[in-house]
């Protein structure tokens, strides 16, 4: 016997409608977060029941229009008409509706209504139509428009019960929605591609394919019947001209026409529009002035949370991987096994997790501004200084954010709709200063440009100056990639400003916690893989490297423990609030003498490390390049240390301290930077001119594999992290060769 199959209802609406809310609402937490192949925006399905009849839901991308001119679009198109191979069409289409806004928000409705599938008006926010003073025959509406409509309030659980009522009465009988009617010319010239392509296409994509000059439809349509159906679709399109008719403005004049004539007398609508707190608290917020300085204040608190408040969790996660790869490690003796395990797979594990509080913090906050109300006020604000670069303004919530960690960033630019747009953005993130430069920032900048010799003020305004490359490379390189490879139309950036509303918690959290797992889930396996590879290249050949460096380090546990032990108690001396300077200065130099008696051990123990990994397959990497990193001012061990932070940035003050004799440590512990500074002013492979030059190349480079794997998921294509790792290392091989070869002139 062949089950049946559960019917199926798909949620559409506009944005800031509520429509999350409400899926929210019904699904609760029976749902699940998916992307379709090539599609960026997510999608959500869930469970829901209605007395003993069972469904699945799914909430599809929020847009104004089925008019597909985007991927979000062409989805929502391909579901509901059963094309999209991995979803059933659906029983029921549920259509969200702002009832203080319903005239525009019946536009996506009546589109809906012409698929053929069964249609449910979710009347939503309807306290926030009787606050303005409108009053909505709900009733006659439902009759005009030949389709259940039932008044909601999704945030406060209002009427989900009718509503439920309503979808599953609307499967059961299938009521057929109302629609406007096109003008008869129009009508026959659909009515003659149709003609041509057959019953298959439905009538809706091939009036898609009349309206919509270089929409999806004329691409997807195109691509399945050749040129002849082009060709029909010109001569049609020129004829309609012909007779009169404007195609920008038949498809407007009729909905909305037809939308007015069936909603005059279901709607009072107060003399004169009340004058609500919004509207004056607007005025100050879209300011050009004091709108500005509020967002600065905002986008400085979402920068601090993203870059401080999600350090202790960090922290916590790195202790978490050093106490599971030391306690692995002490099980297992030396070998490639226990290698693999704990500096290939545990820290590469790590090296992943370490970025999922900055991710779930940055989707926190956004969630939370787009939820009240504020994200769209502050990409108003920023689209005059966007828009200078060929972007809009949402695009600098992913800019800012990417200041943090590139891999947030590039995540949060979902919200730009607009495909070039979104592209635009994503492939120019990497090139602002993220948090994983700065142990390679400050390594070099306190070895090479110390304050006691170039003064308080020239490191600060290095650091400083690293950070404006990002910022003035990165719209530089928008401007040019708009004008070249994502040339296009420019598109009319309409913003619609939301109703201010009390966030849902829920939804935040759920937001927060779907974008954590997301990650993980899909960009964890392909980074560890890389991160296995760079281990392996590292670790063969090992020859008796590793067993002669376990047999030195065996005596040094209780002399390094010891150490560990007085280190800890000069740091609680020192922190305390009486404090004893005699007993400090005591403390001191029992770390001191510990330090001294452990100095020729692990000279010894770093100096075999160094050994191995020179002529381990990296190493040889390194000496392979060299003649291409010479002109740069590098050797042979400094272009290994770049190809080794391939996995991550901070890699590179590790592999440094390794190669160069100091041994491997943590890029964030200031001590371990310190020696290993020491040691590369001593080594004489870097200057001054050298260590700007590396400056310079890790600013611009894309040394992270975590932000190209992020780019190959939200772009659904290698191409793209392929562009940008070429694009940026060749970004920052020039800036390197200027910065190199300018800086030995003095």
């Amino acid at each position: 016997m062949v089950a049946l199959r559960t019917p199926t209802v798909a949620f559409v609406g506009n944005p800031n409608t509520g429509k999350t809310t409400l899926f929210n609402a019904l699904a609760g937490m029976n749902q699940r977060v998916g992307n379709y192949a090539g599609v960026t925006v997510e999608t959500k399905k869930g469970k829901l029941r209605v007395g003993d009849l069972p469904f699945d839901i799914i909430d599809l991308p929020g847009t104004y229009s089925l008019a597909p001119r985007s991927p979000d679009e062409m989805l929502a198109v391909d579901v509901i008409l059963g094309h999209n191979p991995t979803e059933p069409r659906p029983d029921v289409v549920v259509t969200i509706v702002d009832a203080s806004n319903l005239e525009r928000n019946l536009y996506l409705m009546t589109q809906v209504a012409e698929l053929g599938v069964p249609v449910v008006i979710a009347l939503n926010m309807v306290d926030v139509a009787t606050a303005q003073g409108l009053k909505i025959d709900v009733d006659r509406l439902s009759q005009q428009l030949g389709v259940p409509v039932v008044p909601l309030q999704a945030n406060r659980g209002i009427g989900l019960e009718a509503l439920k009522t309503a979808i599953a009465a609307a499967f059961e009988s299938r009521p057929s929605a109302r629609s406007p009617a096109f003008p008869e010319r129009f009508d026959e010239e659909v009515a003659k591609l149709q003609a041509f392509t057959g019953s298959e296409e439905p009538t809706y994509l091939l009036r898609r394919l009349v309206l919509d000059v270089d929409g999806y439809a004329e691409k997807r349509l195109g691509d399945k019947y050749g040129p002849d159906l082009i060709d029909k679709m010109t001569a049609a399109r020129q004829r309609l001209v012909q007779a009169g008719f404007t195609l920008a403005g038949i498809e407007a004049r009729v909905r909305y026409g037809w939308i007015h004539k069936v909603t005059t007398d279901c709607i009072q609508r107060p003399a004169q529009r009340p004058v609500a707190w919004t509207d004056r608290i607007d005025k100050v917020l879209t300011h050009r002035v004091w709108g500005t300085l509020i967002f600065l204040v905002v986008m400085f608190l979402v920068f601090e949370s993203i870059f401080v408040a999600a350090a202790p969790f960090m922290d916590w996660i790195k202790a978490g991987v050093a106490w599971v790869s030391e306690s692995i490690g002490g099980l297992l003796s030396p070998g490639p096994l226990r290698s693999l395990l704990v500096e290939g797979i545990i820290k590469g594990v790590g090296a992943v997790i370490v970025f999922l509080p900055q991710i779930v913090f940055l989707f926190a906050i956004i969630a939370f501004l787009e939820d009240c109300g504020y994200m769209a006020r502050a990409a108003f604000l920023m689209d005059r200084l966007m828009s200078r670069a060929g972007l809009n303004g949402k695009s600098f919530i992913p800019l800012l954010s990417s200041m943090a960690c590139a891999v947030p960033g590039i995540m949060s630019a979902r919200v730009i709709e607009n495909r070039r747009d979104r592209l635009a953005t994503i492939l120019v993130a990497p090139l602002m200063s993220c948090s994983a430069r700065l142990p390679v920032y400050s390594l070099l900048i306190s070895a090479f440009l110390p304050i006691a010799v170039y003064g308080w003020w020239v490191p600060g305004l290095v650091f400083f100056g690293l950070y404006m490359l990002g910022i003035i490379v990165a719209p530089l390189m928008a401007f040019l990639l708009k004008q070249t490879l994502l040339r296009g139309e420019t598109p009319v950036f309409v913003m619609e400003m939301p109703l201010y509303k009390m966030p849902s918690l829920a939804t935040v959290l759920r937001r927060a916690f779907d974008s954590g797992w997301m990650f993980l889930k899909r960009a964890g396996t392909l980074i560890l893989a890389t991160m296995i590879l760079v281990w392996a290249a590292l670790y063969f050949p090992s020859g008796n490297y590793e067993e002669e460096i376990a047999q030195l380090e065996q005596p040094l546990e209780q002399p390094r423990e010891q150490l560990k032990t007085l280190k800890s108690e000069l740091k609680a001396l020192q922190d305390a609030d009486a404090k004893d300077a005699a007993a400090i200065a005591a403390k001191q130099a029992l770390v001191d003498e510990a330090k001294e008696t452990l100095v020729p051990h692990e000279k010894q123990i770093n100096d075999l490390r160094s050994q191995w990994k020179a002529q381990s397959v990296l190493g040889r990497m390194g000496q392979w390049i060299e003649p291409a990193v010479k002109p740069l001012g590098w050797d042979w061990r400094i272009g290994m240390a770049a190809i080794a932070s391939f996995p991550a940035r901070e890699v590179m003050v590790g592999t440094l301290g390794i190669i160069f004799g100091e041994g491997e440590g943590d890029a964030g512990d200031e001590e371990y930077r310190d020696s290993v500074g020491q040691s590369l002013r001593n080594s004489g492979a870097f200057t001054v001119p050298v260590a700007m030059s590396v400056l310079v190349f890790f600013a611009l480079c894309s040394q992270c594999v975590s932000t190209l794997v992020i780019i190959k998921r939200e772009t659904g294509a290698w191409r793209w992290p392929i562009f940008t790792f070429v694009y940026m290392t060749a970004l920052a091989y020039i800036g390197a060769f200027v910065t190199y070869q300018v800086g030995s002139l003095f």
